[in-house]
This record gives structure tokens, C-alpha cells and sequence, in this order.
């Protein structure tokens, strides 16, 4: 049966005059409107949206962002800050970017260096999807397991733990303010890395918004998928929803300390005797080395100090006996050691002081925020005196720089390079961070990121080489990437090798398989192979009016 003209005419301006609504309406309303569209239940879904006209839109914005560099007022900002509630909401945020064409950036922690969650310099207008409201952690002691929430930050996953269990602990982070969905996504290296492995190494489960709205898991997803999210990065392959961990046991007395040399000290010999210790020693000891330029007794010159910051898996009198055979050179005591409960070791070396109580790792929220910049290298082959003596001079000519080293050795040795994205394995000695921080915004800004690349330039002859690694959460858009224009792979095959080695290009093909039309992007998302605009035509996207 056959309509009429006049039927036809009527159709037509109806649909006419609604696409004129959905164009006059705001970004805002038309999300909300799709929302309500494809949500299965009815939700405020305008009491999780912040604007810039809403009051809390800063408060919002700076929550969890740690790099001051990304907040000034020149950074972009996002047309709006979505906050979802539900597993389904972020499924239907999703669906709805891609109806509205709106490029979307999804925080979870907020601590990526770049500030890549919530800033994009490559396309405008972007949104966030900011998952800090999703952070349940459901720990199952009998099955030697949890479920957490992306948004959860990892000391609420750690107290949590503790809640159930003194003798179960969780393999992951330093700093107890980062956020799980993407924390784990890059890897998630901690103080018991050399007894467990990374974070990523004891992951069971995931549950993932995909780029089609979908929400799967381990099985649904398939293998892929589950090997590219574990250690290939955040911002790339979906929305991490939930992971679930496999807790790893912890003995009832854990033992730290923190014993400083400076140059005048014998630093230089001890920190040189450190790179050929550290790695080698009893797996149970996690010992960093935190670097940084300090006064004299006089106050008119600075030396270098190195402080050696720990945690041991066992009681003072089994570490001290360790530490005799393997760095006597320390001259680590019993009067430096104190014996203490597994959560509170955490909270030792993430810097709280001793008495503080375990419930201020459920504010969640980072009391580190600074301008800074940061890079980060691998150490295969000890670093020699005259090396460390000129690294030395250059960290006395910058305000507040730092540097830490993180020793690799033990478990970390007994996974392949292809075991999940994160390759950075046997053979490494320790890991480098680099940072330069400043207190007075875009004032001097160039003159410290200057200074912490010459720095890095020095670095290059004792370092990784063929690739020069670096660790994905350390994101540094100075890795061959121009911030300016869109991903691509020409531009990716730098930072990419340099991030996972020869794992980058299992990574484009699972992205390319997955999301093909790269929803998931920012400056250093893992880019899809090149598909042709024929191919793109013919994925046509219906309109939900």
C-alpha cells in the first residue's frame, strides 16, 4: 500500500524540523536526550553531567589531575565532564559520542603525566568520560581473588584487602592515589614486582566497554583482546570496567627502611655497587634509590643525596642478615629497620607518615599535584662512576629535580617480553624515572623542560638501546609524536617500539580488529592499520532521533 504526497510531505517535515531541534539544542542536551534514548532505565543523567557553568566544573576537572602543566587556562577543556554511575552508563556514553560524533577521553585516575584523560590537543570539541563515581572492590579471600572498579584508586583496593585479610596483599603500585582502570592497563609496577610480578601478571578477568557499546569479559572478548589491555595502555582498546585480581599472600611482619647517603658519604660507590645488588638480591627486597639535589650543613652549596627506601617480605633479622651478604657496603642496622604490617608497609613507601591509619587510603584522592615533566628509561648494563659523577653536575644545575630507580631481577625475569604487552623483562637491571618540578605555572616552563631533555640526551650512551625503552605510563609526548596532528602509524612506530618493543605491532593488529574506526584515541593511543574510505562508508551509523 502506497502513501499518499500529502503523508509523505508531512513525514518529511516532521523529520526536517526534528534534526533542526538535535542541531539548535546544546552537545549537552543532545548527549542527555541520547542517553535517556538508550538507556534501559529511566536516570538523572543531568545530575552526572558537569558543564563549565556549573559551579563544581573545576573542582571536577582538577580532581584527580596530577600535572598542574594541563589545568592552567590556555589547556583545552572539555565541553563537559560525564560521570556515570552504572556499568550501562558508560556502555550508553559510548554510544552516544559515536552518534553525536563527539571525541571522547575517559579518566580513571587522573595520574597520567600528559594529561592525555582529560586534555586533547588533537581534536576539539572532546568530552570525558570520568569514572571516578565506579569504584567498588568486592575481595573474596577464599577464592584468593577481587573484583575492583576502574575507578577505585589502588589504596582503596590495598585497604580493602586488608579489611579480609594481614597475610593477602595485591601486587601493584608505589602510589596509592592511582586509579586501577588505567593503572593496570600500562603495566603496574610495585614494591613486590620482583616476588609477584607486575599487577597486570595477576589479572584473572576484565570487563571492557568496547567501541561498539558493548560490555564483555575474559571469555566474550576472547584472548586478544585480554592479552592487548594488559600492559598495552590506556585509551586505546575500550573502557576498562572492572578487573579481577588474584591476590598473592604476604607474611604478618613486613620490615622497611630508609637509609640516605650523600656524596660526601661515599654515595657515588654505593649507588654504582647499588645496580649490581639490587637486581640480584633475595626477591623477597624491593629497594629503591630516590635522587635528589639537597643543602649542605651551611646552606651555601648543595650535594647529591641517594636514599634508599625499602620494603622485605620477612622480619629485621632475616633482612639484615641479607643485606650483610649481599650490600654490606649500606651499612644498613637494626636501629634503621622497622617491622611492621604489609598495608602499612604500602603506606610507607608511598610516603605517609608512620602513625598515620590506614583509613586515609579510602580518600582516594592525590596530594602530589605539581608542574612537572617526566621521562623514564630502561638500565640493562651498570652505569660507571664517571657516568654517575657527570649525572651528578647536571641534577645540581636544575630547582627540584628527581629521579628514582626501581630494580627489576627476581619474578620479573621469569615472563618472555611477549608474555603480555609490558616487555620491559630479563635482562633489566632497574628502571629510571626522570622529573623536573616547579611551582610557578607557565612562567619557567620551558626552561625546565629544556633541562630535563639535555638531561635525558646525556643518559643516552647507558641506557636501553635499539630500542631506547620507556614505560607507557609514563606517557612523553617527546617520543616522536607531534601533538598537533592525529594519530598515525608512520608517527606511532617511534614511541610505540620504544613503549613495547616488538609486542607494538601485535597491538595494531588487535586494534585494528577491534576498533577499526579508532573511537579510542588520544596522542598516543595504539593507531588501527590505515583502512580506505570505501571501507569507512560502508559502516553506516543510524540515527537514534
Amino acid at each position: 500500500m502506497f502513501s499518499s504526497p500529502t503523508s509523505n510531505l508531512a513525514i518529511l517535515i516532521l523529520l526536517i524540523s526534528t534534526i533542526s531541534l538535535a542541531k539548535s539544542a546544546s552537545l549537552e542536551e543532545n548527549f542527555v536526550q541520547c542517553l535517556s534514548f538508550y538507556s534501559d532505565k529511566a536516570a538523572p543523567f543531568y545530575a552526572t553531567i558537569y558543564t563549565p557553568n556549573n559551579a563544581s566544573f573545576n573542582s571536577i576537572l582538577n580532581s584527580s589531575a596530577q600535572n598542574l602543566r594541563y589545568l592552567v587556562p590556555s589547556a583545552p577543556k572539555p565541553e563537559f565532564i560525564f560521570t556515570p554511575l552504572t556499568d550501562s552508563h558508560v556502555k550508553v556514553g559510548v554510544v552516544c559520542s559515536k552518534k553525536l560524533g563527539v571525541h571522547l577521553r575517559v579518566r580513571s585516575g587522573g595520574h597520567d603525566y600528559e594529561g592525555l584523560s582529560y586534555v586533547s590537543e588533537i581534536e576539539s570539541p572532546f568530552i570525558i568520560i570520568d569514572l571516578a563515581k565506579l569504584r567498588d572492590v568486592n575481595v573474596d579471600i577464599e577464592d584468593n581473588s577481587a573484583w575492583i572498579q576502574a575507578g577505585a584508586t589502588i589504596g582503596e583496593v590495598y585497604y580493602r584487602i586488608h579489611e579480609k585479610s594481614e597475610v593477602h596483599g595485591f601486587p601493584a603500585g608505589l602510589c596509592t592515589s592511582l586509579g586501577v582502570g588505567g593503572h593496570i592497563t600500562g603495566g603496574a609496577y610495585g614494591s613486590m614486582m620482583r616476588k609477584y610480578g607486575l599487577g597486570a601478571d595477576n589479572v584473572l578477568d576484565a570487563k571492557i566497554v568496547n567501541a561498539d557499546g558493548e560490555i564483555l569479559d575474559r571469555k566474550s572478548m576472547g584472548e586478544d583482546l585480554f592479552w592487548a589491555i594488559r600492559g598495552g595502555g590506556g585509551g586505546s582498546f575500550g573502557i576498562l570496567l572492572w578487573w579481577k585480581i588474584k591476590l598473592v599472600p604476604v607474611p604478618k611482619t613486613v620490615t622497611v627502611f630508609t637509609v640516605t647517603k650523600s656524596l660526601e658519604q661515599d654515595g657515588t660507590k654505593i649507588a654504582h655497587r647499588w645496580q649490581e645488588v639490587a637486581p640480584n638480591i633475595d626477591e623477597n627486597l624491593f629497594m629503591r634509590v630516590i635522587i635528589q639535589p639537597a643543602s649542605v650543613a651551611n646552606k651555601t652549596q648543595r650535594t647529591i643525596t641517594t636514599s634508599y627506601n625499602a620494603q622485605f617480605l620477612g622480619d629485621s633479622e632475616k633482612l639484615l642478615q641479607v643485606m650483610k651478604e649481599s650490600f654490606p657496603e649500606l651499612g644498613l642496622t637494626k636501629q634503621d629497620c622497622m617491622e611492621t604490617s604489609w598495608i602499612k608497609s604500602v603506606m610507607y613507601i608511598a610516603g605517609f607518615p608512620n602513625d598515620t591509619p590506614p583509613e586515609v587510603l579510602l580518600q582516594g584522592k592525590s596530594t602530589f599535584k605539581n608542574y612537572f615533566k617526566a621521562k623514564s628509561d630502561f638500565v640493562r648494563e651498570s652505569i660507571p662512576e664517571t657516568g654517575l659523577q657527570g649525572l651528578w653536575q647536571r641534577l645540581l644545575e636544575e630547582d627540584s629535580p628527581l629521579m628514582i630507580w626501581n630494580p627489576y631481577g627476581g619474578m620479573m625475569n621469569n615472563f618472555s617480553e611477549s608474555d603480555i604487552p609490558f616487555p620491559h623483562r630479563n635482562g633489566t637491571l632497574y628502571k629510571i624515572q626522570y622529573l623536573t618540578l616547579w611551582q610557578d605555572g607557565d612562567k619557567n616552563e620551558s626552561k625546565h623542560v629544556d633541562w630535563i631533555r639535555k638531561l635525558y640526551n646525556y643518559m643516552t650512551p647507558y641506557v636501553s638501546k635499539f630500542p631506547r625503552e620507556a614505560y607507557v605510563n609514563y606517557r612523553d609526548l617527546d617520543l616522536g609524536m607531534n601533538k598537533k596532528s592525529d594519530t598515525s602509524f608512520i608517527q606511532a612506530t617511534s614511541w610505540g617500539s620504544m613503549y613495547f618493543k616488538d609486542n607494538f605491532n601485535r597491538l595494531v593488529k588487535i586494534k585494528t580488529k577491534v576498533d577499526p574506526e579508532n573511537v579510542f584515541r588520544h596522542e598516543q593511543s595504539i593507531p588501527p592499520l590505515p583502512v580506505s574510505t570505501m571501507q569507512l562508508k560502508d559502516k553506516k551509523c543510524e540515527s537514534w532521533e
